[in-house]
């Protein structure tokens, strides 16, 4: 494509973006496609700050737990997953995992439980609700946060109930919303390449359709970098927004960039994403995701330093204190597993923003 073009293509962008109009799927394809990094981030922050985004960037203090590492799908891009016969294999129970984040609690004070782990033949679904309802009962003022759709998924399997009785079970025991993993990529060609085994693209935006019926907020997200193509990064886009414009239920996007260590795909000989693809990826999601509130720069995945870039490419968020975060670094993320608070605010300081401590449902607790 000859310069004169690009340079046409960001510019009709750009007179969509400021006469607020939605972009469409060749829009973000050319934005994708586009070589003019600095222009698609200055795009994306017009679109934020004209949706009434402001200087604030936003965290939570949150404790990341795992039950179980044991896992039925054998995705090929996962290194956290092993099979029950393996050395390294856990399965925590409810007990042991309420005393575990009763100990964090002292330490941290966190005020969001980000739960999620394998798909494990080995358990029942009363093994999930357990779970949330002792939590629920040993930290009644901390939001749990627990089980992707895929997990949704399994556990109808587990107990032969529909996706809205297993939610609504959760829900009744203390469930407060969903994480988005288990998105990757919708289209099918790439679920089939990368996630043989795995429930359709359907099955999982159903889930999240059934549990924002049922008044439960979840987070949506895309794993690119490894088998997609921009257009079917874009298709997935498209499918998230157009569900968010039936049920307003997602909270936040989450672009996570996929790394390859300790899996197929280093053997085959991917590599980590660039720092620049993963400043687009959240420049396009902002401008393309016009309905959906907040995108984050997912610090554990990209380093803080990226991150305070991010957050003049669209992004208002950076996650949070992310307290021993572990699938990210089985494959090989080498960011520290936590931050402190007081090195958040820094950050956040440092990039230019006004550092925002909030709950999960974005109600602010504390402002720097």
């Amino acid at each position: 494509m000859a310069v004169a073009d690009r340079i046409s293509l960001l510019e009709a962008v750009r007179e969509k973006v400021e006469a607020g109009e939605r972009l469409d799927f060749e829009d973000a394809v050319a934005l994708l496609e586009s070589d003019d990094l600095l222009a698609v981030g200055e795009l994306a922050d017009v679109a934020r700050r004209r949706r009434g985004g402001g200087d604030e960037a936003f965290f939570v203090q949150n404790l990341y737990l795992n039950q179980t590492n044991v896992c039925r799908v054998k995705c090929k891009f996962c290194a956290f997953a092993v099979t029950q016969k393996q050395a390294n294999a856990y399965t925590y129970t409810p007990e042991q995992l309420v005393e575990d984040a009763l100990a964090q609690r002292e330490l941290t004070g966190f005020t969001e439980v980000h739960m999620v782990g394998g798909e494990s033949p080995h358990v029942t679904f009363d093994y999930y609700v357990e779970i949330v309802r002792q939590l629920r009962e040993a930290m009644p003022d901390v939001h749990l946060k627990c089980f992707t759709a895929s997990e949704i998924h399994h556990m109808t399997t587990l107990s032969g109930l529909s996706h809205e009785d297993v939610l609504a079970t959760l829900r009744d025991a203390g469930l407060g919303s969903l994480p988005g993993g288990g998105a990757e990529v919708f289209a099918e060609r790439v679920r089939r390449l990368v996630a043989p085994g795995k429930e359709s693209a359907e099955i999982w935006l159903e889930t999240h359709r059934t549990a924002h019926g049922l008044g439960i907020p979840t987070h949506c997200t895309l794993l690119y970098g490894h088998v997609e193509t921009y257009e079917e990064r874009v298709d997935h886009l498209l499918r998230l927004r157009a569900l968010q414009d039936e049920t307003g239920g997602f909270l936040a996007f989450i672009p996570l960039a996929f790394h390859p260590e300790n899996t197929i795909f280093e053997r085959r000989g991917w590599t980590h994403t660039v720092g620049s693809d993963d400043l687009k990826m959240i420049a396009v999601s902002r401008l393309l995701l016009d309905n959906v509130p907040h995108v984050k720069a997912y610090w554990i995945m990209m380093g803080m330093p990226l991150a305070q870039i991010a957050l003049h490419f669209g992004a208002n968020d950076v996650q949070g204190t992310v307290v021993r975060e572990e699938i990210f670094h089985a494959a090989g993320a080498r960011t520290e597993t936590e931050q402190k608070i007081d090195e958040l605010v820094r950050f956040l300081r440092a990039a230019g923003r006004v550092p925002v401590q909030r709950d999960t449902l974005y109600n602010e607790l504390r402002r720097w």
